[in-house]
């Protein structure tokens, strides 16, 4: 077994008080904000900014393995399970916002859109960017055959799910059609994001289903991915994409009740 002397051990123990620090500083941010939540206007705007305080706070302690790997040659998967943590309430933050529902329609949407209405799609974008690069950092940190793998399907999907529902698909879809909106590009950008993340989410979860678990509430989550996924390209005019997806949402049905009737799911 490899033997961590102790010199890398004070070296990195002394490496981290800095980032240690900063996470603690974070924290203690976040109870005063929520504290003053109750008693003021304005929750939603504040959840956004506790969400991206919840991702800087992740991103301090996948550093902190980076470190430990520089140091000891060890990973520190402490400081990783930490972050994996701190990510899910980044994403809680923004179900409480917008929902945690995937196959919601949009005009159900509006109620809470309203709700952080000053946020520009630009600022929803660059959000959903950062907490979705550092999901994919610390995946990678992990490894491909860490004990949480099952595990980064739902945390994916959820975020795939508040990152389609983020967005203000009524007025998205105007600057999507219109090339002279100052909003155009950013748009379909994001609406890029989202159709990448729909359908990443629902092979996961189909994966997850053959591979692992053979229940039915994966494989129900795959079909909710595909159905959210129309629902996009429906809204956009892509009908034969929607065709497509809607074709292969009814096949992995078919395949969930035939499994089913056969016993070979839960």
């Amino acid at each position: 077994m490899f033997k961590i002397s102790d010199e890398a051990r004070l070296q990195y123990s002394t490496s981290i008080e800095p980032y240690k620090e900063k996470i603690n500083a974070i924290m203690e941010k976040e109870k005063a904000v929520k504290n003053t939540m109750q008693s003021s206007a304005g929750a939603e705007y504040k959840k956004l900014l506790l969400c991206e305080d919840m991702i800087d706070a992740a991103s301090l302690y996948i550093a902190q393995n980076s470190l430990s790997l520089k140091i000891t040659e060890v990973k520190n998967n402490d400081a990783l399970n930490d972050a994996r943590k701190i990510l899910y309430k980044a994403i809680i933050y923004l179900e409480e916002i917008v929902t945690n529902q995937i196959d919601v329609s949009f005009a159900d949407l509006s109620e809470y859109h309203d709700t952080i209405k000053n946020i520009s799609i630009q600022q929803r974008y660059t959000l959903i960017r950062k907490l979705g690069l550092t999901i994919n950092i610390l995946k990678d940190a992990f490894g491909d055959n860490s004990k949480w793998k099952w595990s980064f399907v739902e945390l994916e999907g959820r975020f795939a799910t508040v990152a389609k529902n983020l967005i203000d698909m009524k007025a998205a879809n105007k600057d999507y059609i219109d090339v002279r909106s100052p909003n155009y590009d950013i748009t379909v950008l994001y609406f890029r994001l989202i159709t990448k993340l729909l359908n990443n989410s629902a092979t996961s979860y189909r994966d997850k289903y053959e591979l692992s678990t053979r229940r039915i509430d994966d494989m129900r989550n795959a079909i909710k991915y595909l159905l959210a996924l129309r629902k996009l390209y429906v809204l956009i005019g892509n009908t034969e994409q929607a065709e497509e997806v809607k074709k292969k949402a009814v096949v992995w049905k078919d395949k969930m009740d035939a499994d089913h009737k056969k016993g070979i799911s839960n």
